[in-house]
């Protein structure tokens, strides 16, 4: 298991749109530093909803890739849904929170999902891609960064499944902003869960 990209971008205009977005990220080759707030000189628009310790690397898997680009008839460059990193094997819809990716020089650690939002769907040219995207289940997954270092495409990447009952991404996709039965609230709170939605599992 390899990193095959690391993307990053600058603010841009969203089509339609009054305001700026770090959603164009494009691979580089170069070796980019990584801290507990994400990749550096990565641009974060909305930090309400984006970024920050929690949601600092943002990643998906070239299974995921490979899928939408079959979905949709054309090829879907790394980066094109805002991805930081793109991993190869790796199927989203297999991944949980607690699950930890490691590479020589950085720690990561998954605590949440991607939910599809308008940025995504202006970025598509597809009014309808977030219900497209909901539905597909393969929604990528953000990663809080344990340890800091530097990551670049080639990098030698180590899976840890989380030690706990499993909480995957497309299961968090589905529950999002519903109400959970109290097993199920608990096998969240097991889980190491961004703050987020642990206050509001607990709130």
């Amino acid at each position: 298991m390899k990193i095959l990209a690391v993307c990053t971008g600058v603010a841009r205009p969203v089509p339609g749109k009054s305001y700026k977005t770090g959603i164009f990220k494009t691979p580089t080759d170069a070796a980019i530093m990584v801290d507990r707030e994400g990749l550096l000189g990565d641009a974060i628009c909305n930090k309400k909803h984006h970024g920050g310790p929690e949601q600092a690397v943002y990643g998906l898997g070239s299974i995921d890739l490979d899928w939408w680009s079959k979905e949709l008839g054309r090829t879907i460059e790394p980066g094109t849904f805002g991805e930081n990193l793109v991993i190869e094997g790796v199927d989203s819809r297999a991944v949980s929170v607690g699950d930890r990716f490691e590479t020589e020089s950085v720690l990561m650690e998954v605590t949440s999902t991607r939910i599809p939002c308008n940025t995504l769907t202006a970025r598509m040219g597809d009014p309808g891609f977030a219900k497209r995207f909901m539905q597909a289940g393969r929604p990528g997954f953000y990663c809080r960064v344990l340890r800091d270092g530097v990551v670049q495409a080639g990098d030698a990447v180590t899976y840890t499944p989380f030690d706990g009952e499993p909480v995957s991404m497309p299961e968090l996709l589905r529950t999002y902003g519903r109400n959970l039965p109290e097993d199920d609230r608990l096998r969240y709170l097991a889980a190491p869960i961004n703050d987020k939605l642990r206050a509001a599992l607990t709130g």
